[in-house]
């Protein structure tokens, strides 16, 4: 006889707050890891199979695609907002064994995804061309224009699906479920990657061809992960159950803020580098506006890569720190944070010598991307990799504020590296040191970030330094 719903989650409920917290991680980390993983890898296929075309017309085409980077980044910004704010009481609310509230706000989260992400589609499908301009497209350069506002129609329409997206599929991770949202990452991604040479080199239809592919491949992958929510011990969504209530509203804002404000920073520091990229590159007739926000736009691709498994490791360890946060198990957290420092560090360790020795080969993979771009490229890339180490702290220590709900420092550290430091340190240090500064704006302010991280989490430490309330724990 199969179990119902309550004993498969009294089970996850023991295994959660029992297993040793580094084969918990681990395991949790797998199909997060993987999602993280092929979602860089068909981010990245857009930009592959875009500098394909050859000469300018493909430096033209991956600029497009970098320029649009901003409004990916706000989309995803409301989606984790939205997701990330529901899912992070609800892993707490399983700690508590309060099953009712937790699937109130997987319904509540759920629908304001869908809303806002209508909201986004249609204000930028009205608004897109000036949207286009102001992101970095030159006006008076139609080979770069037309296929930026080409690319962005398609993003805008499949807006709601990617909110909606974002937000089942941390949902389903926070609940302790994150194969289920791999399943559906994972699908949507490999019919992008086998779209994008159909659309871009069999209908001709270049860097339009790779946002459609995009906004397919969503749809797909949004389907997917809905109807993971009907399997297993997952909380169903009961649209019937939504309540948007202050204390609702509240506790969204609680857990979601810190991923609101570090999107939506880099959805603006993006759109600053590149008008700031542009500027620079217009004033150098060697380089070009297009080339230099095409080589910015080709590094972030391959370090989305190295950062997404960062960020899987840190996702496979929220659920873990939610559920035993909110059992009062403050050993366990401790434990946990530790653990995902240390395998963070490892990480960075292998990133940055490969690296510096492998840049070159990493960008030639671009093998039809002009040769300006690729050499910009290289410097890019090596300098992005040295900095890598100051994850191995940012990351756990913001990652875990925000799963506790300590809304204050976990928003201070969410916006730092983007927002506090990135767009300062792109105007001032481009300024003064022109094309040098802003290839060296990125490590500036990641070790700035590090230095803020350090006493915030300390602090957070010292709370964690605790007895053990498991009585917290309600029967």
């Amino acid at each position: 006889m199969s179990k119902s719903g309550t004993e498969l989650r009294q089970e996850k409920f023991v295994r959660m707050t029992t297993t040793p917290v580094r084969k918990l991680i681990l395991k949790l980390s797998v199909p997060t890891i993987a999602s993280m993983m092929v979602t860089a890898m068909y981010n990245l296929a857009d930009t592959y199979f875009v500098s394909s075309l050859g000469g300018y017309e493909s430096t033209c085409a991956i600029a497009a695609v970098s320029v649009s980077l901003s409004v990916m980044a706000l989309i995803q910004a409301v989606g984790f907002f939205v997701g990330q704010g529901s899912a992070n009481y609800v892993s707490r609310a399983l700690g508590r064994k309060d099953v009712f509230k937790a699937s109130e706000m997987v319904a509540t989260g759920f629908v304001c995804a869908l809303i806002l992400g209508l909201l986004i589609a249609g204000l930028g499908e009205i608004f897109v061309r000036p949207i286009a301009i102001f992101l970095g497209a030159a006006k008076e350069d139609k080979a770069f224009l037309s296929p930026t506002v080409d690319y962005l129609r398609w993003i805008f329409l499949a807006a709601p699906f990617m909110t909606c997206s974002f937000a089942l599929n941390n949902q389903l991770r926070f609940q302790g479920n994150a194969a289920y949202g791999m399943v559906g990452v994972v699908s949507g991604a490999v019919l992008n990657v086998g779209l994008d040479p159909l659309f871009i080199h069999g209908f001709h239809m270049g860097a339009e061809g790779a946002a459609l592919a995009t906004a397919i491949s969503q749809c797909v992958g949004f389907l997917v992960l809905l109807a993971g929510t009907f399997r297993g011990d997952n909380l169903r969504i009961h649209l019937k159950r939504a309540r948007f209530t202050g204390e609702n509203f509240y506790l969204i804002l609680q857990g979601g803020l810190p991923s609101l404000l570090r999107q939506g920073c880099a959805a603006v520091s993006v759109t600053v580098l590149n008008r700031v990229a542009g500027s620079v590159g217009a004033a150098d007739p060697a380089i070009g506006r297009a080339a230099l926000i095409a080589s910015f736009g080709l590094v972030s691709k391959i370090m989305m890569i190295i950062n997404n498994v960062i960020i899987g490791l840190g996702q496979g360890y929220q659920p873990v720190c939610g559920f035993n946060y909110g059992a009062g198990l403050y050993s366990r957290v401790r434990q946990a944070f530790w653990f995902l420092v240390k395998a963070v560090a490892c990480w960075c360790g292998i990133v940055i010598i490969l690296g510096e020795i492998f840049a070159p080969t990493v960008v030639n993979l671009f093998r039809d991307a002009e040769p300006t771009v690729k050499r910009l490229a290289v410097t890019i890339l090596r300098f992005q990799c040295a900095a890598c180490f100051v994850n191995c702290w940012v990351v756990p220590s913001n990652m875990t504020q925000q799963t506790m709900g300590w809304m204050g420092s976990a928003s201070i550290l969410a916006m730092a590296r983007q927002g506090l430091f990135m767009v300062p340190m792109v105007l001032l240090l481009s300024h003064f040191f022109g094309l040098f500064g802003l290839q060296i704006a990125q490590p500036v302010s990641d070790l700035l970030t590090l230095c803020l991280a350090i006493p915030l989490q300390i602090r957070v430490l010292r709370h964690l330094n605790q007895p053990d309330r498991p009585s917290a724990v309600r029967s």
